[in-house]
This record gives structure tokens, sequence and C-alpha cells, in this order.
């Protein structure tokens, strides 16, 4: 595995809680939605670490576009960043899409070693669009880390009405954010709210979240 770059956006408060952000499967650490995010919570007293799965960081050095790889690989890559990064208060791992689905199959692990504090997942992928019998969940019902979710009500990964359905670990919280896509993003003439708006209710929520949490 190549050497992991992070994306750092730092806060002046002393031992504040980290966040390990990961991308989702077709966009780069640098992607709008996660510079907002980043920068929001950051804004609000969160340090907030990006990298990239060796896939995309291969992108970024001028190799071929690829899909990402086996999930058990990128698992290994999410431990490897979490080794790597330089972390002096607590830490919650997590990401967009498939960064955040990635995280939640090795928290439980993380927790009981006491590398983590928590999981945040933001538009997690509960099934493949268009294939909601594809279920992505079994997993959530088993998790024993304190987690939030971060979902659009109309995200064609996983609706509010099919999450309803599924059976999740009582540690795990859900933010419903108002006529989200999977990039949790509103239509205006709905909500009265632009994505930036609407990101910025998001990270009230999570950065208030994190704290009570760690």
């Amino acid at each position: 595995m190549a050497e992991i770059d992070f994306l750092i956006d730092d806060t002046e408060a002393a031992d504040t809680p980290t966040f390990l952000f990961a991308h989702g499967a077709g966009a780069t650490m640098e992607a709008p939605f996660m510079g907002m995010v980043a920068e929001g919570l950051a804004a609000r007293g969160i340090r907030v670490a990006r990298f990239e799965f060796d896939y995309m960081a291969a992108r970024r050095r001028g190799g071929p576009k690829r899909p990402p790889p086996k999930v058990e690989i990128l698992q290994q890559e999410y431990h490897a960043a979490v080794a790597a990064l330089r972390c002096d208060g607590p830490l919650v791992i997590g990401g967009k899409s498939m960064g955040g689905r990635v995280a939640s199959l090795i928290a439980n692990d993380l927790r009981a070693a006491g590398a983590i504090d928590g999981l945040m997942c933001l538009g997690y992928p509960f099934h493949p669009q268009g294939k909601p019998e594809k279920l992505r969940t079994a997993h959530l019902a088993e998790l024993t880390v304190a987690t939030l979710i971060c979902h659009g009500t109309r995200d064609p990964f996983g609706t509010k009405e099919e999450v309803a359905g599924y059976d999740l670990s009582e540690e795990i919280e859900l933010l419903w954010v108002e006529d989200g896509d999977h990039d949790l993003k509103p239509r205006k003439r709905v909500t009265g709210l632009d994505h930036a708006a609407q990101l910025k209710r998001v990270c009230d929520v999570a950065a208030a979240w994190i704290r009570r949490r760690c």
C-alpha cells in the first residue's frame, strides 16, 4: 500500500475530536461534498482528516480510472489509515457512501481495541441503486459503536420508508435530511435550501453529536 496522504481541516481547540473521513466510490477526497463537510465540521471545532483509498489516489498520480477493489481490500486500507493518522484526542471514523460502509465494517473491531470512539456515515448505501433486495445491512444490526447516519429522505440507496423496515443496532442514530438525495442535496423549490445551507445544518448536528459522544 502506498503512503497515505491526509488532507487536514484543523481547529484551534486542544485535544479536539478527529473525524477520519473517507470518500465515496467515484469522487476524490477533494470533491465539493467532502470539502463542504470537512470545512463545516472544522468551523464547529471538529478536526477532520480526509484520505483516499489506493485506487483513487492512483488516479491522482496519473493512473487509469478504475472501479473500487473488493471491500475486503478497502477495509485493510482503512485500518492502515487509522494506524497512520496522528490523533491526540478522540477519534470518530466514517465517510461518504462507500467510505462510510467500509468504516462500518471495521468499526466493532476498532472499538474493541480502544482505537475509536464513534462512527459517522453520510449517505449510507443501504443497497445498490435500483436493487433494494441486495441489502448491505446485516452487520449494522450488530454494531456496538456509537453511530450517526446522516441520510437523505429521498436517497435512492435507501429511502426513509425502506430504512424503517431494516434491523439496525440500538447504537445507531439516524439524522434524516429533509428532501436530501445521496449527496444530502435538497430541491430548493421544496425546502427553500440550497446544498450548502443543507450541509451547514447537517454539520451543526454532526458536530454536536461527536462532542456529545466523545
